[in-house]
C-alpha cells in the first residue's frame, strides 16, 4: 500500500509504503529510504514494532543525528578527515562528525527523497547522486529494493553502477528493539567475528586485532551490554549470496532476529547517545557494511566502485520466536 505521508518544509511530499506477508509488516518511507516500522509477534502472537522511529514525518528532520532506519550512503560509517585518495586525487568532503565525514555527510542519502516504485512483495527506491554530491566523485545511480519474502524476512538488495571511478559503502540504519518498548541492554547477540577493528578516540579504525580474550567476543551469544561502536570483520568475508552472520534474542519477548549478509562487516552500536524522546541503550544498530574509513585503508576490503563494474550488496533480516 502506497500513500502520502506528509510534506517537507520545501514542499515535497513524502510517501509511505507498507509491506505486509507472513505475519510481518514493514513501513518505509521515500524520505531517506527509512525503515519506519517493522512489526511482528511476539511469543503470545501479539505484534509490536521492533524498529525505533517516528510516527510524523516533522520527527525525522528534527532529530536527524541518529539516522532511524535510515538508508545511509554514499559511504556508510566513517571517513578520516573527511578526505580520501582516489588513482591520484586526493578528495575533500565535508567534515560532519568532528574533523571526519559520517554516513555521507551532513546531506547523505538519509536525507534525500527517493522515487519509490512497486515491485512484487516489495517496493524500489532509486535516486541519482549527481557528481560532487557532499564531495564524492561521479554521477551514481542508486537502487535500493525491500521486500519481505514467505517467511516475513525483510530483504534488502542495492545495486549502484558509476560514470567515473568513485566510492561506495551501503547500509541500513535500523536500531533494533525486539521488546518493543524499553531498553535493548538485555538483548543477547551472537555475531560470526573472530575479529574486530579497534578505534581510536574518533572512532576510526587503527587496524584489526582479535576479539579472544576481549569484551567483543559474542562468538557465542551473550548479553549485549552498553559502550559499543565498533566494526566486526565477519569470519566469512564478502560473499556472492548473504550469509548468517548474526543473531538478536530477546528473552522477555522471545522475539528473535537473525541477519544474513554479502558484506565483509558488521557495525555494533548499542546507542548510549540517544535523547528524548530516546533514552541511551533503547536500541540496537547491526549496520551491515564495508570496513570504516577503507577508502584510505589499502588493507581492508576496497569500496571503489568503476565505471561498467556493478555494486551489489544484500542483507537479510529474519524474524521468529521461541
Amino acid at each position: 500500500m502506497n500513500e502520502l505521508f506528509g510534506t517537507l518544509s520545501d514542499g515535497t511530499s513524502v510517501h509511505r509504503w507498507t509491506l505486509e506477508r507472513a505475519n510481518v509488516r514493514v513501513r518505509i518511507l521515500s524520505y531517506g529510504g527509512i525503515v519506519q516500522s517493522v512489526e511482528v509477534p511476539d511469543r503470545e502472537g501479539r505484534p509490536g514494532n521492533v524498529v525505533l522511529g517516528f510516527a510524523d514525518l516533522d520527527a525525522y528532520p528534527a532529530h536527524p543525528e541518529p539516522y532511524f532506519g535510515a538508508l545511509i550512503g554514499r559511504y556508510a560509517n566513517r571517513i578520516a578527515g573527511g578526505r580520501f585518495p582516489l588513482d591520484g586525487v586526493t578528495y575533500a568532503l565535508e567534515p560532519n562528525n568532528g574533523p571526519n565525514s559520517l554516513h555521507g555527510g551532513g546531506r547523505g542519502f538519509d536525507k534525500r527523497v527517493w522515487d519509490m516504485t512497486p515491485v512484487e512483495h516489495g517496493v524500489r527506491l532509486a535516486r541519482i547522486s549527481p557528481h560532487g554530491e557532499e564531495g564524492f566523485p561521479g554521477r551514481l545511480e542508486v537502487s535500493a529494493t525491500y521486500t519481505l519474502d514467505g517467511a516475513g524476512a525483510l530483504r534488502i538488495a542495492y545495486e549502484a553502477v558509476t560514470d567515473a571511478p568513485t566510492i561506495v559503502n551501503l547500509t541500513n540504519h535500523s536500531y533494533w528493539n525486539l521488546s518493543g518498548a524499553g531498553n535493548a541492554a538485555g538483548h543477547e547477540l551472537r555475531i560470526a567475528a573472530s575479529r574486530f577493528t579497534p578505534v581510536d578516540e574518533d572512532l576510526i579504525p587503527t587496524g584489526v586485532a582479535p576479539v579472544e580474550g576481549t569484551r567483543f567476543d559474542f562468538r557465542a551469544e551473550r548479553k549485549v551490554g552498553a559502550g559499543y561502536d565498533h566494526n566486526f570483520v565477519l569470519d566469512k568475508g564478502v560473499t556472492s549470496a548473504p550469509e548468517r552472520v548474526a543473531e538478536l534474542y530477546d528473552p522477555a519477548s522471545g522475539r528473535a532476529l537473525t541477519v544474513a549478509t554479502t558484506e565483509p562487516g558488521l557495525q555494533l552500536y548499542t546507542a548510549d547517545h540517544l535523547s528524548e524522546p530516546f533514552s541511551p541503550g533503547d536500541g540496537i544498530a547491526l549496520e551491515t557494511q564495508h570496513f570504516p574509513d577503507s577508502p584510505n585503508r589499502p588493507d581492508f576490503p576496497s569500496t571503489v566502485l568503476r565505471p561498467g563494474e556493478v555494486f551489489r550488496s544484500e542483507t537479510v533480516y529474519g524474524f521468529s520466536v521461541s
